[in-house]
């Protein structure tokens, strides 16, 4: 039977049964098992049995059939063989094709690696170049905006010299509006500088304001006026916080006055209709709800605690008076309840602008490379935080403290609620500025409805000097701020005990100690690891880019160099701004350690390791190294302290671990080891100057050669004299930019 007899399910079948025989080792896994008797179909099956088949054959047909299926069955073997012979062809013709792609993707990344590295050199020099452009333009920029910032600050000096003159013609020509608009905006000068610069300008202005403010006056209680004109009259001198502003310009009987005219109406009702008493109840005490939710809605603002005492002295005065003819309302009682509430919302809402004044300046650290060298910023960002805190928690406490040295009735009954909600509002807002903390360092997403607050520290990537601000800060908070809080609370706000003995002390300073104690380390590491993961980003670019089994003899310190100084130059400008000096406790270790990188080595020695082979060089490096690795225990990562030199150090440390990491992911040549050799031997010294354990770094920059030298094809190092040359040209070449630096 020829194969175009055969149908095409039935030679699809015997492909797919071809395959499945030959990629399925396991019978069982074979869906089609033959049964224990068997069909004539189980030829195709993985478990055919030729015995069993044949005989079940001949039972079941004649001697015509047999023939005719030996027939069918050499064209199945001879059309089978053909199908697996076009198979294995096509098979191995993919395969030729798949390697002959694989060669030309060789071929075309050997390439490209080339061009890679002269288009990273032409980037590098351009990137030089801007450098240069950038630096030569610098100084004439600052000094244009700085005489722009001396025009604008001359503009606002004039401003208030000719206040007096301006406000003199408002006067005239009436225009107060116009007055009332000056004198508020100066007016923020005047509370700075008053007192000594504009002083002169500052009383010839008030001056000036105490006629406005009693022609103000004249106009809102003049009868020929206008409501319109009466009404601007008021606006005008609340804007300028006049004591007698609309509430306080009326007469101070006058409110008294509306009041007894109700006590009085309720004395009359209640002649007139004597069961109106339950109704009479419920409206005083809706007015005196109504008092208290309009002083809730006023605590909101920012206001002293002064102007909240006036407020409620002035319902307390009002509930007295209509307790008198209505003494069984008990609205004494009533309103102490309804005060709990404003009262409170005046405690927290204090705390939150303590919060927000803290954070207002902590979000004003920005600055460049520049101000960080000359203008020292974040030490004036910490000084002022440290103010902020401490100052600010003061004050808090003073301005709470008017409420319990007053002696209105009402505060007296609530002397304990208010201990009790000054000690949980200390808890809260210390607890609260640890999360903002957390917040404005990265470490912490914003979960509250006040994400406008460190929206300036998550618009861009956060400052790795604010984390450190933030780290010393929280020390300083744990040391000093809590302490004092603890003392004033000690003094003035002790006892309270409303809020029940089952619940605990309202303030644990313990606890917030710990907060903050941890807190502080979490951001000093935070710092550590965002500066650490900034260098490595540079060391990864520059071990990833060239190719180092390629790579030429080295002419020079490579510019990576360069710029992993810098980096650790700006590391230690912020550091010196705001961490201490720590003791003097340099670990130095002796030019014996076997070191054969040392440029400093002997002349005899210098002589044979020039007159050594390669493979002596490879076995003088590994000995000698192996050796250093058996007589010395260095402790390489130890804890980070709130020091300069740890944190320093601690940094330096770690990205000479990335370095070695990076080598050994490497292969070099000799050209390439021997450029390690160089840059590393470069670094001994600028590095061993900025750090307090010389052995470790010492040790690490060893395990960097040892690591580029088990990586390298032959690890033939420079000659000393060749290495000392090549330093002393770097050197030199330093020299030459930054002549000034000794």
């Amino acid at each position: 039977m020829g194969t175009d007899d055969v149908p095409l399910d039935d030679k699809a079948k015997r492909m797919r049964d071809l395959l499945s025989s030959f990629y399925s080792p396991d019978p069982s896994s074979t869906p089609n098992a033959p049964s224990k008797h068997g069909t004539l179909d189980a030829i195709n099956t993985t478990s055919f049995d030729p015995d069993q088949y044949m005989n079940l054959l001949v039972q079941k047909s004649n001697l015509e059939a047999l023939l005719k299926r030996h027939v069918e069955m050499a064209a199945e073997i001879k059309n089978l063989d053909t199908d697996l012979q076009m198979l294995v062809y096509e098979n191995y013709n993919k395969f030729i094709s798949a390697t002959d792609s694989i060669k030309r993707m060789k071929s075309n990344i050997v390439g490209m690696e080339a061009n890679m590295g002269q288009l990273l050199d032409k980037i590098m020099s351009v990137q030089s170049r801007s450098d240069g452009v950038n630096t030569s333009l610098f100084e004439k920029r600052e000094h244009i905006e700085k005489l722009h910032r001396t025009r604008n600050l001359l503009r606002k000096v004039q401003f208030i010299y000719d206040l007096p003159a301006r406000l003199g013609k408002c006067i005239k020509s009436e225009a107060y509006a116009d007055a009332v608009k000056f004198y508020t905006g100066a007016m923020p000068i005047f509370k700075a500088y008053g007192d000594s610069s504009f002083q002169d300008c500052k009383r010839a202005s008030e001056d000036a304001v105490a006629i406005i403010v009693k022609n103000l006056q004249g106009k809102l209680f003049s009868d020929s006026e206008s409501i319109q004109a009466r009404a601007e009259a008021a606006v005008l001198l609340k804007q300028l916080d006049f004591p007698g502003k609309v509430s306080d310009l009326s007469p101070t009987t006058a409110h008294e006055a509306s009041v007894r005219e109700f006590a009085e109406a309720i004395r009359a009702y209640r002649i007139i209709f004597p069961d109106s008493g339950r109704q009479l109840i419920t409206l005083a005490q809706d007015l005196v709800i109504n008092h208290f939710e309009t002083t809730e809605q006023y605590v909101k603002r920012r206001i002293s605690s002064a102007n909240l005492l006036g407020v409620l002295r002035t319902i307390w005065a009002d509930v007295l008076l209509m307790d008198e003819v209505l003494h069984e309302a008990v609205l004494p009682d009533f309103s102490l309840e309804a005060a709990q509430g404003a009262v409170k919302k005046y405690v927290a809402s204090t705390f939150t602008y303590l919060l927000q004044d803290i954070s207002d300046v902590l979000l004003r650290v920005n600055v460049s490379p520049k101000e960080a060298a000359e203008e020292h910023p974040l030490q004036v960002a910490l000084e002022a935080s440290r103010k902020a805190v401490l100052q600010g928690s003061m004050d808090v406490l003073l301005d709470f403290c008017q409420f319990l040295d007053d002696d209105l009735g009402l505060l007296v009954k609530l002397r304990d609620f208010i201990i009790d909600w000054v000690q949980e509002g200390f808890q809260g807002f210390l607890s609260a500025l640890d999360d903002r903390f957390l917040l404005l360092s990265g470490r912490k997403n914003s979960s509250s409805p006040d994400q406008g607050l460190t929206e300036g520290a998550h618009s861009e990537k956060v400052l790795a000097g604010l984390v450190l601000v933030l780290a010393q800060l929280s020390i300083f908070i744990e040391q000093t701020v809590i302490p004092r809080i603890t003392e004033e609370i000690a003094a003035s706000f002790s006892g309270g005990g409303a809020r029940g003995i089952e619940n605990g002390p309202a303030f644990v300073p313990g606890e917030i100690c710990r907060i903050f104690r941890s807190a502080g380390e979490k951001l000093l590491h935070h710092y550590v690891n965002m500066r650490t993961q900034r260098v490595s980003a540079l060391l990864r670019k520059r071990f990833s880019t060239p190719n180092w089994v390629k790579h030429k003899e080295p002419r020079e310190v490579h510019m990576f160099v360069d710029l992993f100084l810098q980096e650790l130059k700006a590391i230690g400008i912020e550091v010196k701004q705001i961490l201490p000096q720590g003791l003097l406790r340099k670990h130095w270790r002796s030019d014996s350690n076997g070191s054969t990188t040392s440029s400093r080595s002997n002349p005899l020695r210098d002589d044979k390791m020039s007159r050594s082979n390669t493979q002596r060089a490879r076995s003088q490096l590994l000995e000698t190294h192996l050796a250093k690795l058996f007589k010395q225990k260095v402790e390489i990562f130890t804890k980070v302290e709130y020091t300069q030199e740890s944190v320093v150090t601690t940094i330096v440390k770690l990205c000479l671990k990335s370095l070695q990491e990076f080598v050994r992911l490497q292969t070099f040549n000799r050209s390439g080891f021997q450029q390690i050799q160089l840059d590393i031997q470069f670094l001994r010294t600028p590095l061993k100057e900025i750090v307090e354990d010389e052995a470790v770094i010492d040790f690490l920059l060893d395990e960097v050669i040892v690591a580029a030298s088990e990586r390298c094809l032959d690890p033939t190092p420079l000659e000393p004299p060749i290495l000392d040359r090549l330093i002393q040209a770097k050197l030199a070449k330093l020299k030459e930019q930054n002549p000034i630096t000794p």
